[in-house]
């Protein structure tokens, strides 16, 4: 499911793949007004499939961090303030999360970011678990 969500760069939010034309991408954005529109190979766009985060000693699929934080919160969305929060205890929440993250090559706007992404993911009842399941069957 996750390679079907997506990120735009220079547009805030997910948005989901809905198909593919000739020259572009149509999407949906993923919150409650599921307004579509084109995507064009010009934007940069990358599936939440294909992302990964720094540790001290590989990378980790964005989905299995994103599953760290689903178990850490119960299935809940997120109820810090991540705008305003600060990149001291931002770093902190996500080291009880991903504790071997890579301290010089994740910042704290990365950070941000993946906690956004989680709350619009679970707001929008997203279900990765097959992502995971793949996973496991490998």
């Amino acid at each position: 499911m996750l390679e079907k969500i997506l990120s735009i760069s220079g547009k805030p939010g997910l948005f989901r793949l809905v198909s593919r034309g000739r020259q572009n991408l149509v999407v949906e954005t993923l919150d409650e007004n599921k307004k579509r529109m084109p995507a064009f190979a010009k934007d940069k766009i990358v599936s939440l499939a294909d992302i990964a985060m720094y540790t001290d000693s590989e990378e980790v699929a964005l989905k299995n961090v994103l599953k760290s934080i689903l178990d850490k919160e119960e299935g809940k969305p997120l109820e810090m303030d991540i705008k305003n929060i600060s990149g001291e205890e931002l770093r902190k929440y996500f080291a009880q999360v991903l504790p071997e993250f890579d301290r010089d090559r994740v910042h704290d706007s990365d950070i941000r970011k993946l906690l956004q992404w989680y709350n619009i993911i679970v707001r929008n009842g997203v279900d990765f678990s097959e992502d995971l399941k793949e996973d496991e069957e490998k």
